[in-house]
């Protein structure tokens, strides 16, 4: 009997990709070469290999579900959102805790979002999962940047013409109060914006695979944080059906610890962790 196997992909996009010059885009303003803005060594070569997956095991996918991390330029953890205490920008890959800013080390350039933002970090250390970190801008909706990975996407479009169906597309990160690791969940979700909330209903989609095949970027971040929400609320509690394809992920430099305890975090619950070739016998067999 065909297996319902579905793919889910987290945020395969070209700021997160280190990709070489030639796939690299240009400003056509400029001419400048755009380059990457958060790249994750490793993620090109995932890529390539999660493409080739795609290519050779087509036909017993029976969904794709790619996530898009998807923000403004003007975002919390962006650096214009914030100044020093002496008005200098603050620079990416600096962390922000609430006692620094009630201390004038760092403070929003716009000074009527003091509450709030002091509201935001409150909560967000509370629950002990992250501390806010200004990342480069990046995935900003509408560049090159938030486009899906060229062999990824043209991988993905092969299986829509076969199967004559549509990969569904899920956006995540466009509220500017709150970090949006997880594709299921905000970091601290906005009670007046539902698409900041848990998402119910495409938890449950997820739940209705046999196998759900989970790959993207980055195993330390926004792969760790969607799998971690899945996994906690998924209805069925069958997790031995989440599969982790380790070789089409990478971490962020830095975070190789965090992405190693997620991972063994994922073993010890029964989740299961292959390689993309261990896994594409499965897929032929679904054909």
């Amino acid at each position: 009997m065909k297996q319902q196997i579905q793919l889910l992909i987290i945020d395969p996009q070209n700021d997160f990709c280190d990709l070489p010059e030639s796939w690299q885009g240009s400003d056509p303003l400029t001419g400048h070469r755009v380059r990457p803005a958060l790249p994750v060594t490793g993620a090109h070569a995932d890529m390539q290999r999660l493409a080739g997956l795609i290519r050779s095991g087509k036909s017993g996918i029976s969904n794709i579900i790619v996530t898009l991390d998807s923000h403004h330029r003007v975002d919390v953890a962006h650096p214009p959102f914030w100044v020093q205490a002496d008005g200098s920008t603050v620079s990416p890959f600096t962390t922000i805790s609430a006692q620094q800013v009630r201390d004038g080390v760092f403070r929003p350039r716009d000074a009527a979002a003091l509450p709030r933002v002091l509201s935001y970090l409150d909560e967000l250390e509370a629950q002990a999962r992250y501390t806010l970190m200004v990342w480069p801008i990046h995935c900003e909706i509408g560049t090159w940047g938030h486009n899906v990975h060229a062999d990824v996407q043209a991988a993905c479009n092969t299986w829509e013409e076969e199967r004559l169906s549509t990969v569904q597309q899920v956006y995540k990160g466009a509220n500017p109060w709150t970090e949006h690791y997880s594709a299921m969940q905000a970091e601290v979700p906005d009670a007046e914006d539902p698409d900041t909330l848990l998402n119910k209903k495409l938890i449950a989609q997820l739940d209705q695979a046999d196998m759900l095949l989970i790959a993207g970027e980055a195993s330390s971040h926004c792969v760790k944080a969607t799998t971690e929400h899945i996994v906690d609320n998924l209805p069925s509690k069958q997790l031995s059906k989440i599969v982790l394809v380790t070789d089409c992920m990478s971490p962020v430099g830095g975070f190789e610890q965090q992405a190693d305890g997620f991972l063994s975090a994922m073993r010890a619950r029964g989740v299961q962790l292959v390689t993309s070739q261990d896994v594409l016998p499965r897929l032929l067999a679904n054909a």
